[in-house]
């Protein structure tokens, strides 16, 4: 019932508004992609594709998204583990990579936002390339910013841990009895 209510109304609508958009871009792949999706959307209005065949593309569509998250998993899974070791280790540096990284991390996105300010405000005529620039790192400052969040998360759970285990450590029938 769902992929039958999806390929009538869902589905088309993704289609018409996906293949108009791609139309108005100024590209031959862009144009390409929206001549196609015309070409699916007449499929679904004309009875081409039916609702059975859209429910199998979508469970293989969930399929390839089940096969990514495994894949996710088993990269954060190693993460966990290289931090494990890290919490774990008697080096002093090792222990201390985080906040470098994090405060590396600090002062390179200011040095780029300040440069780029300045590019804006007293070099306004490539400021527009500047910015197209910064758009093409997007890619490695989401990386470096995702390790920066997973430090900070597991130091947080270090803390808590951390936290816990002195609760545990320095309490003893002993210092109940001083306390009384």
């Amino acid at each position: 019932m769902v992929s039958a209510l999806l390929s009538k109304i869902g589905v088309p609508v993704l289609i018409a508004i996906l293949s108009e958009v791609l139309g108005e871009v100024d590209n031959p792949a862009a144009k390409t992609a929206s001549k196609a999706l015309e070409k699916v959307d007449e499929a679904l209005k004309s009875g081409g594709i039916t609702a059975e065949q859209l429910a199998e593309a979508n469970r293989h569509a969930e399929r390839m998204a089940e096969i990514q998250m495994e894949d996710f998993k088993s990269a954060l899974t190693e993460v966990n583990q290289s931090l494990r070791a890290e919490v774990a280790s008697e080096d002093r540096y090792v222990r201390r990579m985080r906040p470098t990284f994090g405060y590396l991390m600090a002062l390179t996105w200011a040095a780029q936002m300040f440069a780029i300010a300045y590019v804006i405000v007293f070099d306004t005529d490539k400021a527009g390339v500047v910015m197209a620039a910064m758009g093409s790192l997007s890619a490695i400052w989401a990386v470096g910013l995702s390790v920066l969040g997973i430090y900070v998360y597991k130091r947080s759970e270090d803390k808590q841990i951390l936290g816990a285990a002195k609760d545990v450590i320095f309490w003893s029938p002993i210092s109940e009895k001083v306390k009384k």
